[in-house]
């Protein structure tokens, strides 16, 4: 249920017919706007009914795997259920035959990187034979299940969409990472009650001998992990000391093994900006500490980790003027994160869809920080308005072309222009890739204003 039309059900179809499976693939979207995922199908003798679903199929069959983005409310899941067809999802049928010790990290900001710098620092500091990266990034893991083993280690972006069906398999990883917990998908979940409870399935079923690693400076997310998980014996703090510089990485808390130990690395400068990027190399160099890798190679490693794509990424100098993409910034957390992290003047693209979180704390740091805000999409508007009542100044542009326009007119060099939008980009934009990619033709000037 759910192809999609960025192939996020292919990885799982193709599988499914390498175990002898017969596959219908069932979704909603019309044969045309799939047609790039269909045709990753080409080869295979699977039943496609596109352009919306029929109950039949969710009743007749052994086995529903859903798109970890349709939601638990829906009509055809309700009848799978009421027939006693079980449903699954991508992730649990891997992680159910998984072999290799795994690292899941999840949280509202800055899973992504996490686990991207985990998985970079374990394949140069002899922490396994092999490292795999997947999940919520990168691509299916399941057709690589004969080559992983005991001796490997799978790191695993985790969404909320993807841990609130985790518990029908009961699994949590070896060592959970999890960022920190803001209210985030509430469209989806309904309340950040809700949301929470999903992102902490995470380690709800870890015994243990496993490793959790919580952020230190989240109040709310550790009263709520230590009142529902306090027995989980291997917990570890993370954190940064010092604003100029990452100054320390672990402190065991640890009701087993409480020595206060504190892996010390002064003096790294990384690659990549800001002072939450710090904090996610801390986490990244927590988990492979856990995971017995050498520290001094671990410390190496993490300097050579470059931005992911559109995650405050730098993607061009013009004429003096920084242009950063993070168009990966959905929500106003990860936006306000963005603007902390740029050192200097500042220009802003700020908006979109609209996911019914509270953009007052964006357009305030936004009024302070950012000597103007261009404001897009369905939110610009009132973006706008925030923004100005907040006694900054802040244009609505519509759209990113003409965002950018206003930005390079404004742009002196030693300036940033930075898109970061606090929301999703549905509405003008295929995905936030479509958003981003614009972004850095435009600021390179290789794409039509």
């Amino acid at each position: 249920m759910g192809l999609g039309r960025f192939g996020g059900g292919v990885g799982v179809a193709r599988w499914l017919v390498g175990q002898g499976a017969k596959v219908t693939i069932s979704d909603k979207e019309s044969p045309e706007s799939l047609a790039k995922s269909v045709a990753q199908l080409g080869d295979l003798d699977v039943s496609l009914h596109l352009g919306g679903h029929a109950e039949a199929d969710f009743r007749q069959t052994d086995l529903v795997v859903v798109n970890p983005a349709v939601p638990d409310t829906s009509p055809f899941l309700a009848a799978a259920r009421d027939a006693r067809v079980p449903v699954t999802t991508e992730i649990n049928l891997f992680v159910q035959r998984c072999r290799g010790r795994t690292v899941g990290v999840t949280g509202s900001v800055g899973k992504s990187t996490i686990a991207a710098m985990t998985a970079h620092v374990l394949e140069r500091a002899a922490a396994a034979r092999r490292v795999w990266l997947g999940g919520n990034i990168g691509r299916s893991l399941l057709d690589a299940l004969p080559e992983i083993d005991e001796r490997d280690v799978v790191v695993l972006e985790l969404s909320s969409f993807q841990l609130q069906r985790s518990p029908a398999v009961g699994w949590s990883p070896h060592v959970a990472v999890i960022s920190n917990v803001t209210p985030n998908h509430l469209d989806w979940h309904g309340t950040f009650a809700a949301y929470l409870a999903a992102k902490l399935n995470i380690v709800r079923f870890q015994d243990p001998a496993r490793d959790a690693i919580v952020i230190e400076d989240a109040p709310e997310l550790r009263q709520n992990f230590d009142l529902l998980f306090g027995d989980v014996a291997g917990v570890w703090r993370y954190g940064v000391d010092g604003a100029a510089a990452p100054q320390a990485v672990l402190q065991s808390t640890s009701a087993v093994d409480c020595d206060d130990r504190r892996l010390r690395w002064d003096g790294v400068e990384l690659s990549v900006p800001g002072r939450h990027n710090r904090v996610n190399a801390a986490a990244a160099l927590t988990a492979a500490h856990v995971l017995g890798a050498d520290s001094q190679q671990a410390v190496e490693a993490i300097k050579t980790f470059a931005a992911l794509p559109h995650r405050l990424q730098r993607v061009a100098t013009v004429a003096g003027v920084t242009w950063f993409d993070d168009s990966k910034s959905t929500t106003p957390e990860a936006a306000i994160t963005a603007m902390n992290a740029i050192d200097g003047p500042l220009l802003l693209i700020l908006g979109g869809y609209d996911k019914k979180s509270d953009l007052t704390p964006v357009a305030q740091l936004a009024a302070r920080r950012a000597r103007f805000a261009a404001c897009i999409g369905q939110t610009g508007e009132a973006l706008v308005q925030a923004v100005q009542a907040a006694g900054g100044q802040a244009e609505y542009c519509g759209d990113l072309p003409r965002a950018v326009v206003e930005c390079r007119r404004r742009a002196c060099p030693g300036d940033a222009v930075l898109l970061s939008p606090a929301c999703a980009s549905w509405g003008q934009f295929e995905d936030y890739r479509a958003r981003g990619e614009l972004f850095a033709r435009l600021a390179k000037g290789s794409a039509v204003d």
